[in-house]
């Protein structure tokens, strides 16, 4: 209630004739306080007569507030600073950060910093300190040139079905590796980059598939499709002006339908089994006629020697083959002329006994 009274009077003193919320102004004519120091009002003028109206809790408290902060005097102040220098201050400060944190930019090896200028393309940073004008003007954005980003297409959860050049159909799933070459292009050519790599991968493969036949998609013929798919894949982004590089394409699943692929494993069995059995034979036949060949090389190089000796070569030959056939015999008897031939003791001694049990 204190509150609600003490502004009441003042509304009635400020509306009264020619004299403000404390008395009439200086020089109205108006009653004149004695002589004297007297306080003068908030605003310069001179106090009413009579005695002091009724401070209530508002103003004591927006006094004592002025008195705690830095003095009685208009506004606030810091220490005796005014506030417009402490304005002023807080703003430069302000400023400078702002200047600061858009206008140099620091760019990684891997990354380059693309500048747009009111939204258009103006120039591209290279790694290190960069400096631009100062943002909304100059906007850089940040792209990691070697990072390597895969794709995948189809997966064991999903068939992905396709034709191969012999009518067959073959599920498949493979991978896609990439990385940006240019950022300028990789921005502002193309409104999504990556689902436009997932349809030119997607196509190309059905496109390379579909010249091979299924034998070759699940053999040994894997690593030429690889390739040819990146190949027509870097073919076609060049002429989107898509800015990247396809590092390579890797085929993880190659089979048939599920609901033929058990026939087909049997099927691919069978002929991996005729193939090993074949290379077997020609393995022992390479082998057979290696040695028929070597062979045919020795009997060459005797028969040379034998046109130059003819009787030394057929004693050396005679001693050679006599040699291998008694090299597998336990006893040699030689018979030469006035030697008593050899007695086989041992093996009648063995017999006497028992020819003698017999009588």
């Amino acid at each position: 209630m204190t509150i609600f009274s003490g502004w009441a009077a003042r509304g009635r003193a400020f509306f009264s004739d020619n004299k403000g919320p404390w008395g009439a102004p200086p020089g109205s004519g108006g009653d004149e306080p004695p002589p004297g120091n007297e306080p003068s009002g908030p605003w310069g003028g001179t106090p009413r007569k009579g005695p002091r109206p009724q401070v209530n809790s508002l103003d004591e408290f927006l006094k004592r507030s002025r008195g705690r902060i830095g003095g009685g005097g208009g506004g606030f102040n810091f220490g005796g600073v005014p506030d417009r220098s402490l304005y002023a201050w807080a703003i430069i400060g302000i400023a400078t950060l702002w200047l600061l944190f858009t206008t140099m930019h620091r760019i990684a090896p891997e990354e380059r910093g693309v500048v747009t200028r009111f939204g258009r393309y103006s120039h591209t940073l290279s790694p290190g300190i960069g400096l631009t004008l100062p943002s909304p003007i100059d906007r850089v954005q940040k792209v990691n040139v070697e990072e390597i980003r895969p794709i995948d297409l189809g997966s064991a959860a999903e068939e992905t079905l396709m034709l191969t050049g012999d009518q067959n159909i073959i599920d498949i799933a493979y991978q896609v590796r990439w990385n940006i070459r240019d950022p300028e292009q990789y921005l502002f050519e193309l409104a999504t980059p990556e689902d436009t790599i997932r349809q030119v991968a997607e196509s190309s493969m059905r496109m390379i598939v579909g010249q091979v036949s299924l034998q070759d998609a699940i053999g040994n013929k894997r690593g030429d499709i690889e390739a040819r798919v990146a190949e027509e894949m870097q073919q076609t982004l060049d002429s989107y002006r898509a800015g990247v590089v396809i590092q390579g394409v890797a085929i993880k699943q190659a089979d048939p339908p599920a609901a033929v692929n058990d026939a087909f494993k049997d099927v691919t069995a069978a002929q991996q089994d005729a193939q090993s059995y074949i290379n077997d034979a020609n393995a022992y036949a390479q082998q057979l006629s290696q040695k028929a060949q070597g062979e045919a090389t020795a009997f060459d190089k005797v028969y040379e020697q034998y046109r130059l000796a003819p009787e030394v070569t057929k004693r050396r030959m005679y001693y050679e083959t006599m040699e291998r056939v008694l090299q597998g015999v336990d006893k040699t008897i030689v018979e030469m002329p006035g030697v008593t031939p050899y007695l086989p003791l041992n093996e009648l001694r063995k017999s006497a006994p028992r020819e003698g049990a017999a009588q």
